[in-house]
């Protein structure tokens, strides 16, 4: 799914009239699918409290409340004492709510906490390009200190579709965003996101043309692009098939990682797969992943990477820093050219002998936040921190994965993939050696390397919603991860 700037948004709005919709049946049409999906997921609550401002967001929310009210609902709206002048459509529907008398109508002012009310937020739409007024942010504290279900229409009232909030900011928390047609980049960022709640994206038919054609850096994973991705396996094939993944890592005390990356790996399909690790390893690695043979190196970490032919290594779970181990990684990355995944330790063996320059062309690495600031240099904001990325994906001509509650993907053509799946319940350690094996496996197994770093992020989100749900968040374990791989694969096949 493509993520459209405020700009592109506007444009395809307008297209969408210029071919035929009129501006007020297409704000007729985003409140009808607001309501039809407040209708559903709200049966039980009958009082809606729905704050409108003068703008098309606005004219949203008054449309909504007179087709809940049309519905049975028990509508208030409330509106700005201090501004009367509406837009033109927002005018419309605010005529068309004034003249049903079971619909109250009230100033901001007048709002006392109804704690059966559903609130609604109609103040200010993705347009929303300056700080609010003295008089917006009171309210907006006043509602957000109120216990009660809050849902907002497009985007909470306060958020920019397309950057950074200041840090003193008010804003809308909502629940629930009822956002049209498309995300908005601040929905996926954790300085901003955190607002939102649930995202539901709501279709209303903006020109399918238009969306097609328009040009945009942007994207958000979603199942649509995942099923074009995922091919089943052949029945006629075997295991040379499915590629040979070399996993690299473990050290004292830290055979746990390399082990679950080893799984991962196996679970995700690999044809062939290896274990280079230390030999205080052995016999746990041996005994509980059979499948994958062992290559020794060293006695408690590791002192050579060995470098074997048509084989894709995922390096660094585990690894640990020692002088040997580090010189062993930057001997076998000057001397090996194919793409490799690198994760933990292995970035941070790059970040402190400053050898970015000896990563692979079309190597994926897979830094979290500190990780990143490492590698790269600090910044102020993970907006920031994605353009930088941006730039040193393009300049390094390799594959950024940035973890975080979205990851993002970032892509040497300066192209971001944002994930959508995932959950809290994977901020655990272990989590991130999970997702080093899936990507290893994954790229092994197909040339496109684009598309691996996709469906493994994904997966791997994918992976902990269903850990999630069975475990609950507090409860999953990273292994956890790993036994549901084939699960999702089922759901795929289906």
């Amino acid at each position: 799914m493509k993520i459209l700037s405020s700009a592109q948004i506007k444009q395809c709005d307008f297209v969408t009239i210029e071919k035929g919709t009129s501006s007020i049946d297409l704000m007729e049409r985003a409140a009808k699918a607001c309501t039809d999906w407040i209708e559903t997921n709200f049966k039980t609550n009958k009082e809606f409290s729905i704050f409108c401002g003068n703008g098309n967001n606005g004219g949203d929310g008054f449309a909504i409340a007179r087709m809940l009210y049309e519905k049975g609902f028990d509508v208030e709206i409330f509106i700005d004492e201090n501004n009367s002048k509406f837009s033109d459509d927002s005018k419309i529907n605010f005529d068309r709510a004034k003249q049903i008398n079971g619909i109250g109508i009230k100033y901001f002012s007048e709002f006392e906490d109804n704690r059966g009310s559903v609130i609604i937020d109609a103040l200010f739409g993705y347009g929303l390009n300056r700080d609010l007024s003295d008089d917006f942010k009171n309210l907006i504290e006043k509602l957000n200190q109120i216990q009660a279900p809050k849902i907002s229409i497009d985007i909470p009232t306060g958020l920019f579709a397309d950057k950074i909030i200041d840090v003193n900011s008010m804003v809308f928390k909502a629940d629930f965003t009822l956002t049209f047609q498309f995300y908005k980049r601040s929905f996926l960022h954790s300085e901003t996101g955190k607002f939102c709640g649930k995202i539901i994206v709501l279709n209303i038919d903006l020109d399918k043309d238009f969306i097609d054609e328009v040009e945009t850096d942007y994207f958000v994973i979603d199942e649509k692009l995942i099923k074009e991705i995922y091919k089943p396996r052949e029945e006629f094939s075997h295991k040379g098939t499915y590629g040979k993944s070399i996993l690299v890592g473990g050290s004292y005390g830290k055979i746990g990682a390399i082990l679950m990356s080893t799984l991962s790996a196996l679970r995700t399909g690999s044809g062939l797969t290896f274990i280079i690790a230390p030999e205080i390893g052995n016999v746990i690695l041996q005994s509980q992943v059979p499948e994958a043979m062992f290559i020794n190196s060293g006695e408690n970490h590791i002192n050579n990477i060995e470098i074997q032919e048509k084989a894709v290594y995922g390096i660094g779970p585990g690894l640990g820093k020692e002088k040997e181990t580090q010189k062993a990684l930057l001997e076998f990355l000057e001397n090996h050219t194919n793409p490799v995944v690198l994760d933990a330790d292995a970035l941070n063996i790059l970040a402190e002998n400053r050898e970015l320059n000896l990563i692979p062309k079309n190597s994926v690495i897979t830094p979290h936040p500190l990780e990143f600031e490492r590698l790269f240099g600090k910044t102020e904001n993970s907006f920031e921190r994605l353009e930088l990325a941006k730039q040193k994906a393009e300049e390094l001509q390799i594959f950024i994965i940035l973890k975080d509650h979205h990851t993002a993907v970032v892509m040497p053509n300066r192209k971001v993939f944002y994930n959508i799946t995932g959950n809290s319940g994977m901020a655990k350690g272990g989590s991130g050696d999970v997702l080093t094996g899936i990507l290893t496996s994954l790229i092994s197994q197909k040339d496109d390397i684009e598309k691996a770093c996709v469906f493994g992020v994904w997966l791997h989100g994918k992976a902990g919603d269903f850990a999630a749900e069975k475990f609950s968040k507090e409860s999953m374990l990273p292994t956890d991860l790993i036994d549901e791989i084939g699960q999702i694969f089922k759901y795929l096949s289906r």
